[in-house]
């Protein structure tokens, strides 16, 4: 009997083993620290672009902004940002206003 006990025990256990979730390793997708001008923000829409030189602008959506209350930004600020790879193509994280209006 208590052959069999310990073989429901093990069984079991591995059965749980093999359904727990998995750890995911953590990755960081940001790439650098850029610094850029905003090209145009659409205050409705909430996102816009950072024109950067030397490479492609740069989406940014007003939830990476680092600001207090309303997060927006002005065409014409100077921004340091965080490049990420976005869904679709060079994305802005942790957005910072250092110029401009």
């Amino acid at each position: 009997m208590k052959l069999f006990a310990a073989t429901v025990s093990a069984i079991l256990l591995s059965s749980a083993q093999a359904f727990a979730p998995q750890a995911r390793p953590m990755t960081n997708t940001a790439l650098s620290a850029k610094s850029g001008t905003v090209k145009w923000f659409n205050e409705e829409k909430g996102f816009g672009f950072i024109e950067q030189e030397g490479g492609p602008d740069v989406f940014v959506h007003f939830s990476a902004i680092q600001s207090d209350g309303f997060r927006t930004l002005v065409e014409g600020q100077t921004v340091e940002f965080d490049e990420e790879d976005g869904q679709k193509g060079p994305q802005a994280g942790n957005v910072q206003v250092t110029g401009g209006e």
